[in-house]
């Protein structure tokens, strides 16, 4: 679905530059410097709990750009400094952004959203309120399986080194 040149120039011999360089490096580890995940998932190696509090509640690109928007942090279920309430409902939180998903166009969030649905999950439809469900309980049912925890995706992506972007002082 996704278009393999999607990330590379259009101008067609900057574009060939790109993808012989890509081929070059494209099988070596991966050693990332700014991860946007939290370190306990490789601590304690645990299932995600389900694709809302996987993809929407952790994400601040997600639910920062859906929040300009005008969707409530609190519907996405977004923890509240203050610890008042917040939706708990997974699968409501999943349907709201599945409405919304079309506010995330022309951006980094959309196109890694994306190529996780397609390449991790093996999903090929659209994402969006008439395909939400479908998604949501295919994603669920991948993220009990053992190749879905964190330290075998670690291990699928040949990640050698990463760094979190998460506070040390979490709890």
């Amino acid at each position: 679905m996704l278009n393999k040149d999607r990330l590379f120039p259009i101008e067609p011999k900057t574009r060939d530059l790109a993808r012989a360089l890509y081929n070059e490096i494209s099988t070596l580890p991966i050693i990332s410097p700014h991860g946007h995940t939290d370190p306990r998932w490789y601590a304690e190696n645990e299932p995600f709990p389900d694709p809302a509090k996987l993809f929407v509640v952790p994400d601040h690109y997600v639910f920062r750009m859906l929040c300009s928007q005008g969707v409530k942090l609190t519907d996405l279920g977004v923890p509240r400094v203050d610890g008042g309430e917040t939706e708990t409902d997974s699968r409501k939180i999943w349907r709201l952004f599945a409405e919304n998903f079309y506010l995330l166009r022309g951006t980094p969030s959309r196109g890694w959203l994306e190529h996780a649905f397609e390449h991790v999950f093996g999903l090929t439809k659209r994402f969006g309120p008439e395909t939400a469900d479908e998604f949501y309980d295919h994603i669920d049912e991948c993220l009990q399986k053992p190749e879905f925890r964190p330290r075998a995706l670690f291990e699928r992506f040949n990640i050698e080194a990463i760094a979190t972007t998460e506070s040390p002082l979490m709890i």
